[in-house]
């Protein structure tokens, strides 16, 4: 039976050191200015691209750990810090708009004036680096909760700064300074949408919810559909990490035997029909007279 255990973590070393120089740079350029042009909109966004930053560090780190060998202490490794992780970014964020929030609301009753040309010139940058460093993660963004949260934050920042480029258009020539604190009300309400079922799915697997995108029904319907197989119970299925899915289930057969190639066969179904990594079976007979203890309806 083989199985792909990868965790992409070789794959995207490079990927996580590129993307976090170059947003660590644009940080600097971009709080520099931002300050420099009296400007909330640049402020704002620097200091969102930081909570990205950290955000990746934290993906980083967690993608690296979770490549660790399980010990006596730790049986199933460290590979639910991938999903700590993500939950860690979605709350990084989430503060991170409060206080931009916080600065916009009292800025769109005071108006300030801005330097439109900077804007646009800093701006127009962010949207190459962000770009650039949301292609780097675009690949398995759908198959790895924290690879999408790097993407989906870089790919949020380059629209954002996309606005930004077109909102500093408009202030030079209009002159309405209320766009400004507008902007960054809005570059709220753009992360927000972005972030909120990152946000849920994060918790949810946290929770040891069922992955999105396994069908459990269909699970059920193969597992009882097996030969010799009457009836199935305490079936179980979580994530392990961001990119790994576990199952355990009880089956109950009329065979007398334990017959390996049988469960050979089940594991590997499950893996290849619905990208199960780590699958463990119990098989019980069903003329036994010792029931199982978690055959009952009180049992999870």
């Amino acid at each position: 039976m083989s199985h792909d255990h990868s965790h992409h973590v070789n794959n995207y070393n490079q990927a996580f050191a590129i993307g976090i120089s170059l947003n660590i740079v644009f940080v600097i350029i971009e709080a520099s200015f931002g300050i420099f042009a009296d400007s909330l909109a640049l402020i704002a966004d620097a200091g969102h691209n930081l909570s990205d930053v950290i955000s990746l560090l934290l993906a980083w780190g967690a993608n690296r750990l979770a490549a660790k060998h399980s010990t006596e202490k730790r049986t199933y490794g460290l590979r639910r810090l991938t999903i700590l992780a993500s939950l860690s970014s979605a709350i990084l964020l989430l503060v991170a708009l409060g206080g931009i929030s916080w600065e916009a609301f009292g800025r769109l009753f005071d108006p300030q004036p801005v330097q439109g040309a900077i804007i646009i010139g800093v701006a127009a940058i962010g949207v190459v680096i962000n770009t650039v460093t949301a292609m780097l993660f675009m690949k398995d963004q759908k198959h790895d909760l924290n690879i999408r949260a790097a993407y989906l934050h870089m790919a949020a920042d380059a629209g954002i700064s996309l606005g930004v480029v077109i909102a500093g258009v408009a202030i030079l020539l209009t002159g309405w300074l209320w766009l400004d604190p507008v902007l960054s009300l809005l570059i709220v309400l753009v992360i927000l949408i972005g972030t909120w079922n990152l946000l849920k799915e994060s918790i949810h697997l946290s929770i040891d919810g069922v992955p999105q995108g396994t069908d459990i029904l269909a699970i059920q319907n193969y597992l009882t559909g097996l030969k010799n197989v009457a009836e199935i119970h305490d079936l179980h299925v979580w994530a392990l990490s961001t990119t790994e899915t576990a199952l355990t289930v009880h089956l109950i057969t009329t065979d007398e035997k334990i017959d390996n190639d049988f469960l050979l066969q089940a594991q590997q179904q499950l893996h290849d029909k619905f990208d199960i990594e780590h699958v463990t079976i119990q098989v019980e007979n069903l003329s036994s007279e010792n029931y199982c203890v978690l055959n009952r309806p009180e049992c999870i």
